[in-house]
């Protein structure tokens, strides 16, 4: 009982600190992406807007950058705290992929920040833009070295467990194991997603006030032009990488999708569109299914065969499996919920220009 009560406490401290955590370096990816673009419209047009906008949306990046930092450190010692064990077994590869985010991207991320933010009329403008390089290239990398390590936890590669400890044998294996690819470009992406709609927020609030509406009606406008390839690049990406969950973690997939009778062949398995999973029952209690629909997003096929939960041991199934089914949900809704805001706002600036009066009459657009 107390065993299980400090694992279930670990994991709710680990859980809170990892999902504050994660709101601020994602968006600090994003802006150091829409910085770079930024001061590079600049030093091509001479514009002293864009040179403004670069002065201005650095101090939203400054502010991520820095509540990023404290608390994230929080995440490193938890290793050791609360998944003391975890750390010994896979410190092999997880400790190595951790230092190298430390001392290849923080460190570069961090050593040209004050240039970034001081360096102004102090600096040539090449060695500012090349500040702003390197603390954009800082960040993915860093993103790069975190997600890679959780790929690795998702499918594990480039070794094996010796005496209780996996040793890794073949460090690139590990690193571009099968999630790899699907996790760091799913979790990318997000990041410019999140950093084009932040952008575009903010301004929208802006114009909708009347303050400056000229001013930020330039990143508006370039907030919904990134958006167009951004957010069905990440729908695609979101797809490939569910079918990858399929593949290499069934039990992850069936969880996620209420899915507890494995189909049989030539018959699709049909996809829950709103179910409440029940662990002790091995069912859920009520569902609402489209027939074949989860045979085509697990495999492209209409009957391809999906593995259910009930085949699988009952120590090996996700916990908490509501709570997966729905979170699950709810991230491909605000996905599909980001793509029609940029459909919609493409189609008004198509139809009514992109004059700031025009986007003042619809209020509800700029509240969107």
């Amino acid at each position: 009982m107390a065993t299980t009560l400090v694992t279930d406490l670990s994991r709710a401290q680990f859980a809170l600190t990892a999902l504050f955590h994660i709101l601020w370096p994602v968006l600090t990816i994003g802006l150091s992406f829409f910085l770079v673009v930024i001061e590079a419209l600049w030093l091509k047009t001479g514009d002293v807007d864009y040179y403004r906008h670069a002065r201005f949306w650095a101090k939203l990046f400054v502010l991520n950058f820095s509540v990023g930092v404290v608390t994230g450190l929080p995440l490193e010692f938890e290793f050791g705290t609360n998944w003391a064990e975890f750390s010994r077994f896979a410190g092999d590869f997880f400790g190595a992929a951790l230092g190298f985010e430390g001392a290849m991207a923080f460190m570069l991320e961090a050593g040209f920040l004050s240039i970034m933010l001081l360096g102004w009329q102090r600096v040539p403008r090449a060695v500012h833009f090349f500040a702003t390089l390197m603390v954009a290239a800082g960040a993915s990398l860093s993103a790069l070295w975190i997600v890679m390590a959780n790929s690795w936890m998702q499918t594990p590669a480039g070794g094996s467990v010796v005496n209780g400890r996996f040793v890794v044998s073949d460090f690139w294996a590990a690193m571009f194991n099968p999630d790899m690819v699907w996790g760091v470009s799913h979790m990318w992406v997000a990041s410019l997603e999140t950093g084009c709609f932040v952008v575009g927020g903010v301004s929208a609030w802006y114009v909708l006030k009347n303050r400056n509406p000229a001013f930020f009606m330039k990143s508006f406008k370039m907030a919904v032009f990134a958006a167009v390839i951004i957010a069905p690049l990440q729908i695609y990406l979101g797809d490939g990488s569910g079918k990858s969950v399929f593949n290499y973690q069934p039990a992850k997939g069936a969880a996620i999708e209420g899915h507890w009778h494995t189909n049989p062949v030539g018959r699709g398995a049909a996809w829950a569109v709103a179910a409440w999973p029940n662990a002790e029952k091995g069912g859920n209690d009520w569902e609402i299914k489209l027939p074949n629909v989860l045979s085509l997003l697990a495999t492209n096929s209409w009957d391809g065969q999906v593995k259910g939960l009930r085949d699988i041991a009952p120590q090996d199934r996700p916990p908490a499996l509501p709570l997966l089914f729905y979170s699950f949900r709810l991230m491909v809704a605000i996905g599909f919920y980001f793509f029609a805001l940029m459909a919609i706002s493409l189609w008004h600036a198509w139809h009514h220009s992109w004059r700031e009066a025009a986007w003042q009459s619809h209020p509800w657009l700029l509240k969107g």
